[in-house]
């Protein structure tokens, strides 16, 4: 079997993570695994594991570049007798369904977000994401948005929820080392523990409200981890100058830190306390709270989205109201308060609920599965 994924990049997030998970898969059962792609920081990851990268510009928009996507991407699935083409974003959708039309390649997609469509013209690009043979969703709660928004696909479509690397983000796999050298990077005593929040900084991913929520714990009195916001800015130097100003007016300077992308999560997650991913928009999975499940980490998460699905409230941590600062302090404040016995408890329950779930094993089966029964259908 040759499969060729496409995605625009190849930097950190859910989507790039899976396509990786995808590819280690297809090596494993004696396929090829290519990855149409401009690149990024994790080529190198895909290349240890047997993957290929083809560089492409598929992130553009551009619809003259989009056009001469087609000629190249065909021109690949004739080279290389690729099998199925699947598509992970909508930029390179549309070029792919094209290519895919017109050699004969099988054409799968995974739907990886809500996409906005505020408009005709919107709705009918987001609409190349439902119009692959199978459609691949990342949660329930992105099947429920793929049928309303394109009723048409709503047979083909088949949940296959992101999976976490129970190996890799294992506690006990996390060397002292590890831990220490993330510390330093971070300018923090290595047996201290912080309260982290992954993700890139955006304003949807909740860091504006977790700021104001720290602050008004300080104003009462509590005494608090540092707190980390991990993730790269991506250009948004407004938003960046914005969360200094959010720091320095609620008297959290060296209380909290902007440490930017951070490449070892697994020895972030066993430097932390606590996980919040309180994002203001609906994640379309909650990969990050999964990971730290997966870790035995407390996890408050917005409640809305791929989150309910992951988070059982009261049992394996929290879900507050989104964008509801005092809703989320009093969480923060609930947990950073629960005694060594109850954090056990919640620690077994989270990684129990992970491994029965959402493992990365669960994630390259499934999705092999789809990729065999996409080549029986037509044979």
């Amino acid at each position: 079997m040759i499969v060729l994924q496409v995605i625009p990049e190849l930097d950190a997030g859910g989507a790039e993570r899976t396509t990786l998970e995808v590819a280690e898969a297809l090596v494993a059962a004696g396929g090829r695994a290519l990855v149409a792609s401009q690149g990024g920081r994790l080529e190198g990851e895909l290349e240890a594991m047997g993957g290929e990268l083809v560089r492409l510009p598929v992130a553009t928009k551009n619809p003259w570049v989009a056009w001469r996507n087609v000629a190249r991407l065909s021109a690949v699935i004739r080279d290389q007798g690729v099998d199925i083409v699947h598509a992970r974003s909508r930029a390179p959708a549309l070029s792919a369904k094209a290519a895919c039309d017109k050699t004969g390649a099988h054409f799968v997609t995974t739907y990886h977000g809500t996409y906005n469509a505020n408009s005709g013209l919107k709705r009918w690009y987001n609409s190349f994401m439902a119009k692959g043979e199978r459609v691949i969703a990342n949660s329930e709660f992105i099947r429920d948005h793929i049928c309303h928004e394109h009723p048409f696909a709503a047979e083909r479509v088949t949940v296959i929820p992101r999976g976490v690397d129970l190996e890799r983000f294992d506690a006990a796999a996390i060397s002292p080392d590890r831990v220490e050298a993330l510390a330093a990077d971070w300018g923090i005593e290595a047996d201290a523990r912080v309260v982290l929040l992954p993700g890139r900084l955006t304003g949807w991913k909740g860091q504006r409200e977790t700021i104001r929520a720290y602050a008004q714990l300080k104003a009462g009195g509590a005494e608090l981890p540092v707190l980390i916001l991990a993730g790269d800015a991506q250009g948004r130097t407004g938003y960046v100058d914005e969360l200094a100003a959010l720091i320095e007016e609620g008297g959290l300077s060296g209380q909290v830190r902007m440490v930017g992308h951070c490449s070892d999560m697994p020895a972030a997650f066993a430097l932390s306390r606590l996980v919040l991913t309180p994002s203001v928009e609906p994640e379309a999975f909650g990969r990050t709270a999964a990971e730290a499940g997966a870790m035995g980490l407390p996890v408050i998460a917005a409640d809305h989205g791929g989150a309910r699905e992951v988070i059982v409230e009261g049992e394996t941590g929290w879900r507050v109201k989104p964008g509801d600062v005092a809703a989320l302090a009093d969480a923060i404040a609930q947990a950073l308060n629960l005694d060594a016995t109850a954090l056990d408890n919640l620690a077994e329950r989270a990684k129990a609920r992970i491994q029965e779930r959402f493992s990365a094993r669960q994630l390259q089966a499934s999705t092999l599965r789809v990729y065999n029964e996409v080549l029986q259908s037509k044979s």
